[in-house]
C-alpha cells in the first residue's frame, strides 16, 4: 500500500475536522491560559503530522508484526519485527510522547482533544506498535498525577521523551479481574524500598528490548495491611535499576516468565512477569527493588487514573480499527464490480460497483454510523478532559470530571462492542476475501476483539456505570448527563425540521433510561445482585443513548452547511434514530422487569 492510500484509509481527515472545529470548536481552547500561544494552525499542523508518521512508518509493519509476532531469541531476549522501533523512534522524536503533557515535563502542552484525536491514527495504522506508547502515556500521567518529585524527574521525563517505557501490572492468574485476590507483596526496608515478590499476568509491554528501562507500576499489598482491596499500594518497580548520574545500572530482580500468544494486537509483546525469584539480587537481597506511590494502601485510587485512561485509551483504539476498517470496505465496495441492478434485464450490461446494492449500502452506513459516532464520543470525553483541567470556574472543572466520570465505562465499551461489528460489516463487504489473510480486514477484527475484554469486561464496565457512576453522590453524575443531552434537545426542538423529529425521539428513551433506572435500584442496596444482573444490558442501552445524542449535536453541527460530508452526517444520524436507537427498547424493557432468569440459573441446566 502506498503512503497516499495509507493516509487515506485510517482516519478520515474531513471527519476529524469536522468533529474538531465544527462541532467542539477546538480552536477556542487557545482562549484558555493553560493553551496561550496556540491557534488552529498549530492543532492541524500536530494533526498532519501524526498522519504523515502513522502511515510512513506505522502502517508498513502492521501486517508483518501480526505474522511475526513477538518470541524470545536464543540469548532469551524478546525479539520483535524490525519495523517497531524507528516507528516508535519517530514517534518520540516528533514530541507526540507527551502531546497532552505539561511543558514543564518536557510536554507539548497540547489539549488532551488534539493529543487524541493525533493519536487515533497510530491506533488505526498499526495497534501492536501503537500500545507501547500508548501503555508509556498513562503511565507517565499516573506518576504526574500521584508520584513524588523526585519519581517525576527519574521516570516521566525519560518516559515523555521515550527513553523508557511502562507498563501497569495488575493481573495475576489466581485473580484475574478480582484484585482482591492479588498475592503480590511487598516488603519495607530500613532504606525507604520495599522488595516485591509476585507474579503478574497479561502485562502488555512487560518485556523487550526497544529501550534502555521499562518501568512497571506494580499493585502489590504490604503485610499486615488491611484486607482486601482496601490493603494494595503501587509500586514502581524499574526493570533497570538506576546508577550514578542517573545512568543504569543493575538489573532488578523483575524476569520474564513466559510469552501469551494473542489472536490479535500481536505486535504488542504480551507477558508473564515474576518478581524477586531469585534470578537477580539487587545489591545482594532477595526481591524486586519497588518504590512506593504516594500513600501505602491507596494503590488501587491511584492505579484508576492509569485505568481509566487506558480505558478511554481502549475505546479509541476500538473507534480507531472499526474506522479504517470501514474506509477500506468502502473503497473496496466502490472498487469491486459484482451484480447488476435488479431492474436490468440485460445479463449483457456492465457489472455495477458492489457499493451500488442496497444490502452493501445497508452496511456501509452502519459503519458509519458506530465509527464516527465512537469518535464523536471519544473525543467528546478528551474535551472533557481539557475542561476539568482548564477552566478558570472551579465548579465548571468538577462538573466536567463528574460526566467524564460517567461516561468513562460508556466510552471503554460501546466503541469496544459496535466497532468491532464495524470491523464485522467490513469483512461481510468484502465477501470471500475478507476472511483472506491479503485483505487488511481481518487482522484489523481479530486487533479489535481484544478491546471488549481490554481494561475491564463489559461485565466490569456494566457494573462500573450501574453500581457506581449512576448512584455516585445521589445521583448527580447522571443528572448531569441527562441534562446535557436535555439541553442538546431543545436545541433541536427549536431548529424544527427532522432535527426536532429525533430530538423527541430521543427525549423519550431518555426518559425511560431514567426511569429504568430508578426502577433497579427501588430496593436500595439489598436488591443489588438483582439491579446488576443485566448491568451489561444497562450499558448497551446507556451507550446508544449516549451515541444517539452526538449523533444529534453533529446533525445540528452539520445544518445549514452543503456538501457531501455534512449530507453524510444527516445520513448516518438519520440512521441511527431509525435502525440502531430502537433496539434500547426491548432491553429497557427487560431491565425495569428485573428479571432473574440469569440469577434463578442452575449451571447443571446449561448442559
Amino acid at each position: 500500500m502506498t503512503t497516499s492510500a495509507a493516509r487515506s484509509s485510517l482516519i478520515a481527515r474531513r471527519d476529524l475536522q469536522f468533529l474538531l472545529h465544527d462541532w467542539l470548536e477546538v480552536e477556542r481552547l487557545a482562549e484558555r491560559p493553560a493553551f496561550a500561544g496556540q491557534s488552529r494552525e498549530i492543532y492541524d499542523d500536530v494533526l498532519a503530522l501524526a498522519e504523515q508518521i502513522a502511515a510512513e512508518r506505522f502502517a508498513p509493519h502492521n501486517r508483518e508484526a501480526d505474522e511475526h509476532e513477538p518470541h524470545l531469541g536464543e540469548d532469551g531476549a524478546v525479539r520483535l519485527v524490525d519495523g517497531v522501533a524507528p516507528a516508535l523512534d519517530a514517534f518520540f522524536e516528533a514530541g507526540l510522547g507527551g502531546a497532552g503533557m505539561p511543558e514543564e515535563v518536557g510536554g507539548m502542552g497540547l489539549p488532551l482533544t488534539i493529543a487524541t484525536a493525533a493519536f487515533s491514527y497510530f491506533q488505526a495504522a498499526n495497534a501492536g506498535t501503537a500500545g507501547y506508547a500508548m501503555l508509556t502515556a498513562a503511565a507517565a500521567n499516573l506518576l504526574l498525577a500521584n508520584g513524588s518529585p523526585e519519581q517525576i524527574d527519574a521516570y516521566v521525563r525519560p518516559m515523555i521523551e521515550g527513553r523508557v517505557f511502562g507498563t501497569m501490572c495488575l493481573s495475576e492468574t489466581q485473580a484475574g479481574s478480582s484484585l482482591t485476590d492479588i498475592s503480590t507483596r511487598a516488603e519495607p526496608q530500613a532504606d525507604g524500598t520495599y522488595r516485591v515478590f509476585g507474579t503478574k499476568m497479561w502485562i502488555s509491554g512487560g518485556e523487550h528490548e526497544l529501550r534502555e528501562n521499562i518501568v512497571h507500576l506494580v499493585l502489590a499489598k504490604i503485610p499486615g495491611g488491611p484486607a482486601g482491596v482496601k490493603g494494595i499500594s503501587l509500586f514502581v518497580v524499574p526493570r533497570v535499576l538506576g546508577g550514578e548520574d542517573g545512568a543504569p545500572g543493575e538489573r532488578n530482580d523483575v524476569v520474564l516468565a513466559g510469552l501469551n500468544h494473542k489472536m490479535g494486537y500481536r505486535g504488542t509483546v504480551n507477558t508473564v512477569l515474576g518478581f524477586g525469584e531469585g534470578v537477580h539480587t539487587p545489591g545482594g537481597a532477595p526481591g524486586a527493588v519497588g518504590y512506593l506511590v504516594g500513600e501505602p494502601h491507596r494503590g488501587l485510587a491511584y492505579m484508576f487514573h492509569m485505568m481509566n485512561e487506558a480505558r478511554i485509551g481502549v475505546g479509541l483504539g476500538a473507534a480507531a480499527l472499526g474506522y479504517t476498517g470501514y474506509l477500506k470496505a468502502l473503497q473496496y465496495a466502490r472498487e469491486r464490480p459484482q451484480g447488476r441492478p435488479i431492474a436490468s434485464k440485460d445479463p449483457a450490461e456492465p457489472q455495477v460497483p458492489i457499493a451500488r446494492h442496497a444490502d452493501v449500502r445497508r452496511m456501509l452506513l452502519k459503519q458509519k454510523s458506530y465509527v464516527e459516532g465512537a469518535m464523536a464520543l471519544l473525543l467528546y470525553c478528551a474535551k472533557l478532559g481539557d475542561d476539568e483541567r482548564t477552566l478558570e470556574d472551579e465548579e465548571a472543572r468538577a462538573r466536567a470530571h463528574l460526566l467524564l466520570d460517567v461516561l468513562t465505562p460508556i466510552a471503554k465499551s460501546w466503541p469496544s462492542q459496535w466497532c468491532l461489528e464495524a470491523n464485522s460489516l467490513a469483512i461481510q463487504v468484502h465477501g470471500g476475501y475478507g476472511y483472506a489473510r491479503e485483505y487488511d480486514v481481518e487482522q484489523h477484527y481479530r486487533d479489535n476483539r481484544l478491546n471488549p475484554i481490554h481494561e475491564g469486561t463489559h461485565g466490569i464496565q456494566g457494573m462500573d456505570l450501574l453500581g457506581r457512576k449512576v448512584t455516585m453522590q445521589g445521583g448527580a453524575g447522571l443528572g448531569l448527563l441527562a441534562q446535557a443531552i436535555g439541553e442538546t434537545i431543545a436545541q433541536a426542538r427549536d431548529a424544527g425540521g427532522e432535527a426536532a423529529e429525533l430530538a423527541a425521539q430521543l427525549e423519550a428513551v431518555l426518559g425511560r433510561l431514567l426511569e429504568v433506572t430508578g426502577i433497579l435500584w427501588s430496593g436500595g442496596a439489598a436488591g443489588a445482585d438483582v439491579a446488576l444482573a443485566n448491568a451489561s444490558l444497562y450499558l448497551e442501552a446507556a451507550g446508544d443513548v449516549v451515541v444517539a445524542w452526538l449523533w444529534l449535536e453533529q446533525l445540528l453541527a452539520a445544518a445549514g452547511r452543503e456538501g457531501d460530508l455534512y449530507d453524510g452526517k444527516r445520513l448516518a444520524a438519520r440512521w441511527f434514530f431509525r435502525a440502531e436507537l430502537p433496539r434500547t427498547g426491548p432491553q429497557l424493557d427487560l431491565l425495569a422487569a428485573r428479571d432473574r432468569t440469569t440469577l434463578d440459573l442452575d449451571e447443571a441446566w446449561l448442559g
